[in-house]
């Protein structure tokens, strides 16, 4: 490896964990903020991880700070707040930030950190907490080139797929696309499988179906084992942060000024759900008990 890392982490929840694991695995050296958000991080500490009480005392420890949480007011309050991660961050020092913001949000706070010093990249995930552990998240990165180039060896240890998405900003711009796309195709196919039922279609003609025609790819997969077995682990990903993300891409495409009829619809059927600590699969037997 032509050159260790010292990391610091903040976030280090469902992903932050897979991440920090593999961060370690790869021989960087690596602290993190002791959150009570975070999983448990016994076996970090074990492996040489060190916990730090304050953003403060994580960017003071770290060359590489990153960031890997909820979305952009947590990724602002971190940075920004007394005794947050720009209280201490070394000169010349990197924030990188792996959460899915605002990319309006994302300049702002760019634009901060290079004025405290620092240097700043967005690199949004995608893929699902059980490849973060197994070291193969997919990243899209917001970053000039000679940045991407600097960085993509600590975020190889991390991550299988990594995009250059552009500058700062183009890695939350293609994120929020991207899960648009996800999200949009679930609420399709959430809706034609409660159609399914309710017709007294049996659901493996109706897998069959569409595995073998217009239904198949990558979101159908991961809703297979809730249609097939009432399995929703295939998507561990939230009602809340469906609706957090289509709130977040309903805003850039405001700003954007373009059309989103679509969106809107998919926007809608999130936001009616009642228990938003659902995960996406389970919207389909939501949807297969309401009756309008």
């Amino acid at each position: 490896m032509s050159h260790s890392f010292r990391v610091g982490m903040v976030g280090v929840g469902l992903m932050g964990h897979g991440i920090a694991r593999n961060i370690l695995k790869a021989g960087h050296r690596l602290c993190f903020l002791d959150h009570p958000g975070n999983q448990s991080v016994d076996d970090l500490l074990a492996a040489g991880a060190v916990a730090k009480a304050s953003g403060r005392e994580v960017a003071e420890d770290a060359e590489v700070v990153l960031l890997c949480v909820t979305g952009s007011p947590q990724v602002e309050a971190v940075l920004f707040q007394p005794e947050g991660v720009l209280a201490g961050l070394n000169p010349g020092s990197l924030v990188i930030d792996c959460s899915t913001a605002l990319p309006s949000s994302t300049e702002r706070v760019a634009q901060r950190v290079v004025e405290a010093g620092g240097r700043f990249m967005d690199a949004a995930m995608t893929r699902t907490p059980k490849e973060a552990e197994e070291g193969r998240l997919n990243l899209i990165v917001g970053a000039s080139a000679d940045l991407f180039a600097e960085v993509k060896p600590l975020l190889e240890g991390f991550a299988e797929n990594i995009a250059h998405a552009g500058g700062v900003g183009a890695g939350h711009t293609l994120k929020l696309l991207h899960n648009y796309v996800s999200l949009g195709f679930s609420a399709v196919l959430a809706e034609a499988t409660a159609a399914s039922r309710r017709a007294g279609i049996d659901d493996t003609a109706l897998l069959e179906v569409l595995g073998k025609g217009g239904g198949a790819g990558v979101i159908l997969e991961r809703l297979r084992p809730y249609i097939e077995a009432g399995d929703p682990s295939g998507f561990r990903f939230s009602v809340a942060n469906a609706s957090k993300d289509i709130g977040y891409y309903h805003a850039m495409t405001d700003e954007l000024g373009v059309a989103r009829g679509v969106a809107t619809g998919v926007r809608d059927l999130y936001a009616a759900i009642d228990d938003q600590g659902l995960s996406v699969p389970e919207v389909i037997g939501v949807l297969e008990r309401d009756r309008h």
